[in-house]
């Protein structure tokens, strides 16, 4: 049996203003005072012998747990080591927590300046988009020779159209289509709101004014007259809290839409159902018309209201309800995203499914989980080298600024426009 060398009690570690863990210590074995086992090569323990915790006795593991409990009751708290600091570095500190406070607002002025920019420069492409897509101006020859220079870049064996300038011709459910083939809201769509839709002429983007007491987007679908609805405009505005976030990015708050103006009967957010009614006097039946809520497009524009501030607040409703809450939240919040980031800048990609192979290899990469490289039963041989498959190398996919983190605005797109 090997000698035990105790470890010195005295204080060798410089201290630190949180030296607390951010998780749990993994204490694997006993709990007696901390010893370390000299250096002796015949007496190292076999691996077959190594304790294993799920072998340890009751009162150890009721310790562990206990230990495990305090540890994490001690996350985040002061270790005293600031406060036990001379008054004058204190002022020190509270100084750095100033400058701080200047660098959030600059990170602001940033953020909305960025915002600005984007809208001035992007503004004009939109308009001249939307003037060929609606017919109202004809394709340059510059245009369509770029267009084709692209398309054969993407593909070697495509054939070049005619370079020449085009007569105009609107391209027939333009917006329908990028919306249908992209993979979240082809989910949404159904065939009623299909038939709505291709009355869309338009989507806009569109940021809030700079002096607005909070920064935001809003998004807005462009309708030509249709047997729906009275509206020629349906908007869906978000809003980001004032300040940013801690790592810079704005923070989303709460999404507002536009009331719906249905014409009669055409609610595509309803669907009516008609029932009979016995009267218990007279016996006499009569059919009434019920309406109960259905999957629709449309209801993105009646977004789900944030739950108020407050633990009191949260109180009213149960753990179930305020996480189904943060799902409607984060799916609509999601779609807002996708919309400003990829459908809007990258129309003609989603128009012709161009975009669909970087959402599924976004959706591919979110599905699979990480598997260990070791075959532990042994059932699978490892293929010679001479029989792998070189699989075609392909692009990666657009990076927008919201790709990552909902509602981030990259900063190294605003240096480079």
């Amino acid at each position: 049996m090997s000698s035990n060398v105790p470890i010195a009690h005295g204080d060798i570690t410089a201290p630190t203003p949180q030296n607390t863990p951010l998780t749990h210590a993994p204490i694997a074995a006993g709990l007696s005072r901390p010893t370390v086992p000299d250096i002796s090569e015949d007496n190292e323990p076999a691996e077959d012998e190594t304790e294993d915790p799920a072998q340890l006795t009751g009162a150890q593991a009721a310790m562990m747990g206990l230990v495990q409990g305090r540890l994490a009751d001690l996350v985040g708290k002061s270790s005293g080591y600031i406060e036990s600091l001379p008054i004058d570095v204190k002022k020190s500190v509270e100084a750095l927590k100033g400058v701080q406070v200047k660098q959030n607002e600059l990170q602001n002025q940033y953020k909305r300046e960025c915002l600005e920019l984007e809208k001035k420069l992007q503004k004009p492409l939109y308009e001249r988009r939307n003037a060929i897509i609606s017919g109202a101006a004809q394709a340059t020859a510059e245009e369509i020779e770029a267009g084709s220079q692209a398309s054969l870049k993407d593909d070697p064996s495509y054939t070049p159209l005619p370079s020449d300038a085009a007569a105009p011709a609107a391209i027939p459910e333009f917006w329908l289509t990028a919306l249908r083939n992209h993979v979240g809201l082809s989910e949404i769509i159904t065939e009623r709101d299909a038939s709505a839709l291709k009355s869309l002429v338009d989507i806009q983007l569109s940021y809030l004014p700079s002096d607005s007491q909070k920064p935001g987007f809003k998004i807005s679908f462009i309708f030509s007259p249709n047997d729906y609805f009275e509206n020629d405009i349906l908007d869906k505005t978000y809003l980001y809290q004032e300040e940013v976030g801690y790592t810079g990015d704005f923070v989303y708050d709460r999404a507002i839409g536009t009331e719906i103006k249905w014409k009669e009967d055409k609610d595509l957010t309803k669907e009516f159902e008609i029932k009979k009614q016995r009267n218990k006097n007279t016996n006499r039946t009569r059919l009434v018309r019920k309406a109960r809520p259905t999957d629709s497009f449309f209801n993105f524009f009646s977004p789900p209201v944030p739950p108020p501030e407050g633990e009191d607040a949260n109180e009213e409703m149960d753990d179930d309800e305020l996480e189904e809450l943060e799902e409607k939240l984060e799916m609509d919040y999601q779609i807002g995203e996708d919309l400003k980031e990829k459908i809007i800048p990258r129309a003609i990609d989603y128009f012709t499914g161009k975009a669909l192979e970087y959402d599924v290899m976004d959706e591919d990469e979110d599905d699979f989980d990480e598997l260990d490289d070791e075959d532990e039963d042994g059932q699978f041989d490892d293929e010679d080298s001479d029989s792998e498959v070189e699989f075609p190398r392909r692009r990666g996919p657009p990076k927008g600024r919201g790709g990552s983190s909902a509602g981030a605005v990259n900063p190294e797109e605003c240096k480079q426009q």
